[in-house]
């Protein structure tokens, strides 16, 4: 066909495709209709050719890359090497991800870059392949990082992406008078300490109402696909579950009703002698409503340190009778069930349940034992 229309071309003209000529020959009435096509073809061609020849060279330079573990002055001079190819600029840049001011500023420090032996030239740092870096050029990363990822960074986590991203051998001093000159630096926050925690340290516990523990624990409700919770408070010396709170929330507010609660049920509410508090440092118990209610209570609170449970050991073990004794038999089909099932389980544990550390006596029986004087006590380590 392309024979064909050359040889019209050749002998009739452009008549030979406009259909004007009466001595046009009867294969070229068509002529239009696959000029259209070949053209159209033409273009796709032209189109997938650009493509191939993009992915081509996005192939190659990721080669480049992959070679070491790649600097901003190895991405540069892969980007110049394409580049001077003949490659457009934009695409090269997008590619190895690398930004235009970026690029040119690049090539523009290059030239005032000065290399030499010995020790470091002042105002500049070297990189890991022992290339001097301007502190410009440093200052103008700072300043894309304050603009974008490291917004609210201050100047140590400046320092680890500065290592990390541009491989430069800098310390934290340096990049903190680089931004103290270019006025980046973040205000310093004034922590004040409202309520200064108090660790937890080794008593010895003589009587009743000398040292309570709370801890939090949870069940799960089948019948309605959720969670529920349990606050216990127990006297470390009788072992009494005082108050507790079973609920389908556990926050702070609920940790400070249920300690007013067990104070007044001991009838401590108004008494100058308070117990001492140990609990977790669940949200709970650290925040502010809790400690301010403590120190309105008249109440000193103390706070285990982190992984050492055993320091809130009674409290701790409660949990694991809550599960076995009582949770495990159940299967709640709803949290009003599932309350009736822990009241009851509370009373039981207090009335009639016989613990061996108090001699066979119920925690109720122990403490009014205790208060009448019926009993010896039994120091308790905690």
């Amino acid at each position: 066909m392309v024979n064909r229309w050359t040889r019209n071309y050749r002998r009739y003209g452009e008549a030979a495709f406009t259909g004007n000529s009466s001595k046009t020959s009867k294969g070229s009435q068509g002529i239009n209709s696959h000029l259209k096509e070949l053209k159209e073809t033409i273009t796709e061609n032209e189109k997938l050719k650009k493509l191939l020849g993009e992915k081509e060279l996005e192939i190659e330079i990721l080669k480049d890359l992959l070679k070491k573990q790649p600097t901003l002055t190895d991405k540069v001079e892969i980007a110049s090497k394409w580049i001077n190819r003949g490659y457009r600029v934009s695409l090269v840049l997008r590619i190895i991800g690398l930004s235009r001011s970026t690029y040119y500023y690049s090539l523009k420090s290059q030239g005032k870059r000065r290399y030499g032996g010995g020790r470091p030239i002042k105002g500049y740092s070297y990189n890991r392949q022992q290339e001097p870096v301007s502190d410009e050029q440093i200052k103008a990363w700072l300043k894309e990082l304050i603009e974008g990822e490291g917004f609210a960074y201050g100047y140590v986590k400046m320092t680890i992406i500065l290592k990390h991203k541009y491989g430069l051998i800098i310390n934290k001093k340096k990049v903190y008078r680089l931004c103290k000159e270019m006025g980046i630096l973040k205000p310093q926050r004034q922590i004040k300490v409202k309520h200064p925690r108090r660790l937890a340290r080794n008593r010895i516990v003589t009587g009743p109402n000398q040292l309570w523990e709370i801890d939090i624990k949870y069940g799960y409700i089948a019948g309605e696909g959720r969670f529920f919770y349990v606050l216990s408070i127990i006297d470390v010396f009788d072992r009494s579950i005082i108050d507790y709170h079973a609920g389908l929330t556990c926050e702070a507010r609920h940790a400070v009703y249920t300690l007013k609660s067990a104070l007044w049920k001991r009838r401590l509410d108004k008494n100058a002698t308070k117990p001492v508090i140990r609990t977790d440092n669940g949200s709970q118990f650290t925040s502010n409503l809790f400690a301010q209610t403590c120190k309105d209570l008249g109440v000193e609170h103390e706070l285990i340190p982190y992984k050492t449970s055993n320091k809130n050991a009674h409290i701790e073990s409660f949990p694991s009778i809550l599960e076995e004794e009582c949770l495990a038999r159940y299967k709640f089909n709803s949290f009003r069930e599932a309350y009736e099932v822990i009241h009851k389980f509370m009373d039981y544990y207090n009335n009639v349940r016989i613990p061996s550390k108090i001699g066979y006596l119920t925690p109720s029986g122990y403490y009014d034992a205790f208060q009448r004087n019926f009993v010896k006590a039994l120091p308790i380590c905690a």
